[in-house]
């Protein structure tokens, strides 16, 4: 293992160019409440936990992209839900076992099943079947009403909430409150083992949904919403998580949203824009080829090269490869407790791409006052893979800085 201090700067030049937010059609609506029937609220550039005043302006222009391909929004209620008793990977083999989060610490509990409380609801976070956000919450039976810090865990591509479940027993056998969500297009929110994928294609085609990260980004932004209103949770101590996917929407969700208060991607962080300038781009296009493949017949062209993925990104993701990238917004993130996990070999999260967001968010929270907030650690001979190490090293950084 391998961890990185100070890296400086070698990358000569990373090119950002911007989405000017006077070509969005929204504005930002910044509108507070006090009940899930209201308007969400989005975060404010006077929020104590703000620093820096490029993190205002990357969230507020970021907000506006979120907006822009939203259907018509809702009031943020919550509906009662049932177990999900077959959940659906849309994978195969079906996965059974992660050793990674079976080792995730535990406190021995007598009659641990018994205390254990379940609850499994809706959020709308917008309108329309994708709006409809499901979540499964576990919690220790409470004898106080004291409130807790909460954890929300974020599944890897093609998995669902159910597979967490794991995480979700051993932090809350720890008196954290533990939430896992269905991403866009996995879980409940899927009907086969294409959804995913099809829907990919559709935002290539149709330049109408971001399935890739965005619209999950979204989704986290109404369920901080939820979550700071519960009576049971801290709003001050809600850490945010997740595995590969999971790890992107981790990294953009507390880039959005500062509710998010300790931020521990996993396999997830890297930089698009370095990818593509360094020819770094397969491993990442592999994990979801068929929109790449789409595009590439719909260009004319005989292989996907660098042209085609800058293309879909800028399609699926706007953003995703310039002023959304990762030496942008993961500095947004400071002076919050941010602990980046990745193995040293990721072909899909190279660690050279990650030394420019590195250096820049090392510079932010000394600024901040805040260096021992942050850390980038590589886990020597690991490739895209969540290891053991990596889920202590997370469970020990949230009990640090959410539950000391």
């Amino acid at each position: 293992m391998m961890a990185i201090s100070h890296v400086p700067n070698t990358i000569s030049h990373v090119r950002a160019h911007a989405l000017s937010p006077a070509n969005y059609k929204f504005s930002i609506n910044a509108k507070t409440t006090n009940s899930s029937t209201t308007t969400p609220r989005f975060i404010s550039a006077d929020r104590k936990m703000e620093y820096s005043g490029d993190a205002v302006k990357i969230r507020s222009e970021f907000l506006q992209l979120l907006r822009t391909r939203r259907t018509a929004e809702v009031p943020l209620s919550v509906e009662h839900a049932q177990p999900v008793q077959d959940p659906l990977y849309q994978e195969t083999p079906r996965p059974t076992f992660s050793e990674a989060m079976e080792s995730c610490p535990k406190k021995e509990i007598p009659n641990f099943k018994e205390l254990l409380q379940e609850e499994n609801f809706y959020l709308t976070t917008e309108a329309g079947e994708q709006g409809r956000l499901p979540v499964l919450l576990l919690k220790l039976k409470a004898n106080s009403q004291k409130r807790r810090p909460a954890v929300v865990f974020l599944h890897s591509t093609h998995k669902c909430k159910e597979w967490l479940r794991p995480l979700l027993e051993a932090y809350a056998s720890r008196d954290y409150i533990a939430i896992a969500i269905d991403s866009r297009y996995h879980g409940e929110r899927a009907r086969n083992l294409t959804t995913y994928r099809d829907a990919l294609v559709s935002s290539w085609k149709n330049g109408d949904t971001m399935p890739f990260i965005f619209d999950t980004a979204w989704d986290l932004i109404k369920l901080a919403d939820h979550l700071t209103e519960r009576e049971d949770v801290d709003p001050s101590r809600i850490g945010i998580t997740g595995e590969s996917l999971g790890g992107m929407h981790a990294w953009f969700g507390a880039a959005a949203d500062t509710r998010y208060s300790v931020v521990v991607p996993i396999i997830g962080v890297q930089g698009f824009r370095w990818a593509i300038d360094h020819d770094k781009w397969q491993a990442r296009v592999d994990s979801i080829k068929a929109v790449f493949e789409e595009a590439r017949i719909d260009l004319g062209k005989s292989a996907i090269d660098k042209e085609v993925v800058e293309k879909v990104w800028d399609r699926i993701a706007p953003g995703l490869a310039s002023q959304f990238d990762s030496p942008y917004t993961v500095p947004a993130i400071a002076p919050r407790p941010l602990l980046i996990l990745n193995g040293k070999e990721d072909p899909r999260c190279p660690l050279d791409g990650l030394e420019l967001p590195q250096s820049k968010s090392r510079k932010v929270y000394e600024e901040a006052n805040s260096v021992d907030n942050f850390k980038l650690v590589a886990e020597e001979g690991i490739g895209h893979k969540m290891t053991t190490l990596m889920v202590k090293q997370a469970s020990d950084w949230f009990d640090q800085h959410l539950n000391p």
